[in-house]
């Protein structure tokens, strides 16, 4: 009897040293969704639904089923780290965050995903990752039903429809609803240009910048137009271009009403009505209404040509006067005049064209 009983325990203890390899979690909480390796460990989470909380915060209030959990919280208002790394010095208040962080040190990744292989110093990162696998998203938005896989991309898609951006520009005082943008808006102040072209050298804030840069030099244009045939290097232009078929306008001015195509050229629009020049050359004090219109001034001063014809190899300025340029090898004529039908190389021809028809000398 007594071997049974060994060899019963001899079991659990090996399937107990098992969870905490494989990270598998086994038994779920039917009231709040988590997950645990052990029952036992589930039997105690679930107290905290069912019990009462004997232990309150004597600062906020916030009660607590066990002591040891109440003693943790008090820390976040004391401040105290008492969990310092003998490496790095780094301090925490709790001894699991210090543990978690040494990890960062020996690079002990203890949590596996057995679908494909993938290793995590956390137990809730691998959690998230494997709803990579498993497709879940258990994160619903309650206003227009679109859901999430973590929590996190819940709260940055909530802040559309609450309208808020919490990371202001300490500079100019634009705002965002995300901290990654602010950090590329804030490029536009500094300067900062570290994605460098191989092919000339040319400087970008943006990697994706930087993609589409490269394809002037190679001459890529993956995205056709199934109208016309034209060809772009990037989806965004055929997306523009598409709706100078359709004459959609789905951007109106709610001062002069208005409309135009693209987002981008309401804004344009919208300060002939205020007049905001924000954006200043320091070389010679010219004013601009949007940081692109400075970036081409700029050029003026600092000669930059940027842009090369993958054809002949020459050099522009700005993208446009490229573009313009490579008509001149491709023949393409995209600028049709709608009385007429006669086909221009660029818009600025197909206006003088169209005075013919008007009777402007």
């Amino acid at each position: 009897m007594v071997k049974v009983h060994c060899c019963k325990y001899k079991n659990i203890f090996l399937t107990y040293k098992m969870d905490t390899h494989t990270g598998e979690k086994a038994y779920s909480c039917q009231i709040c969704g988590c997950t645990f390796s052990q029952n036992s460990a589930l039997q105690k989470h679930i107290r905290t639904h069912t019990e009462g909380k004997a232990y309150s915060c004597q600062i906020c209030g916030s009660t607590f089923s066990k002591s040891d959990r109440l003693k943790r919280h008090v820390l976040t208002h004391t401040g105290e780290k008492p969990y310092s790394c003998d490496v790095c010095g780094s301090a925490f208040a709790h001894s699991f965050h210090l543990k978690t962080h040494k990890r960062t040190h020996t690079g002990e990744k203890p949590y596996s995903c057995q679908v494909c292989g993938s290793a995590f110093t956390q137990s809730s990162h691998l959690q998230k990752h494997m709803r990579t696998h498993t497709g879940e998203k258990p994160f619903s938005c309650k206003d227009c039903e679109a859901k999430f896989s973590m929590n996190y991309y819940l709260k940055i898609h909530m802040r559309k429809h609450t309208g808020q951006r919490p990371f202001s520009c300490q500079i100019c005082g634009s705002t965002f609803s995300q901290n990654s943008s602010l950090k590329k808006h804030m490029q536009t102040h500094t300067g900062e240009k570290p994605f460098s072209c191989h092919v000339c050298g040319s400087k970008f804030s943006q990697s994706s910048h930087l993609r589409n840069h490269i394809k002037t030099h190679t001459g890529e244009k993956p995205y056709d137009c199934k109208v016309c045939g034209l060809a772009f290097s990037e989806r965004s232009s055929l997306r523009k271009h598409t709706l100078t078929h359709t004459g959609e306008k789905p951007h109106s001015c709610q001062v002069c009403e208005a409309a135009f195509s693209q987002s981008s050229h309401l804004k344009y629009h919208m300060l002939t009505h205020t007049g905001g020049k924000p954006y200043t050359c320091q070389v010679c004090g010219s004013a601009f209404s949007h940081d692109s219109s400075l970036k081409n001034h700029m050029r003026t001063h600092t000669g930059e040509k940027p842009y090369s014809c993958y054809v002949c190899g020459s050099t522009f300025s700005q993208d446009s006067s490229l573009r313009n340029h490579i008509r001149t090898h491709t023949g393409e004529k995209p600028f049709n005049c709608h009385v007429c039908k006669s086909a221009f190389s660029q818009i600025s021809h197909l206006k003088r064209h169209m005075q013919t028809h008007m009777g402007v000398e």
